[in-house]
């Protein structure tokens, strides 16, 4: 999850560990903007070569918009997970929901 520069709207997406633990996504299940999600609620599906998975809310927000390029090229995910492969933007709802995330250091030992 990234801050996307607009106030209180994040990129949410998957980490490159975890696309590379996936394998080649093959598609992406993504829920409608106005679509309000809890923390830790699944909000959609992908399905790779090597498994199906849901995908969870790190924070509870609002989603405001989808990435429609995953549509016709859902391995924008493997390619660029930081980047063009983001999956929807939330809107927060509860700041501290923030607090609970793990930084790029804190994630690293957390897989490590």
């Amino acid at each position: 999850m990234r801050a996307s520069g607009e106030e209180g709207i994040f990129f949410v997406g998957i980490t490159d560990y975890a696309q590379g633990e996936l394998g080649d996504v093959v598609y992406i299940e993504l829920p409608d903007t106005g679509i309000s999600f809890s923390k830790m609620e699944v909000f959609g599906t992908i399905e790779a070569v090597k498994a199906v998975s849901d995908l969870y809310s790190p924070i509870s927000g609002e989603v405001t918009e989808i990435n429609i390029g995953l549509d016709d090229d859902p391995s924008l995910v493997n390619s660029d997970p930081y980047g063009d492969g983001w999956m929807i933007k939330l809107r927060v709802d509860d700041e501290s929901d923030l607090d609970a995330l793990l930084d790029a250091d804190r994630y690293e030992d957390h897989i490590s």
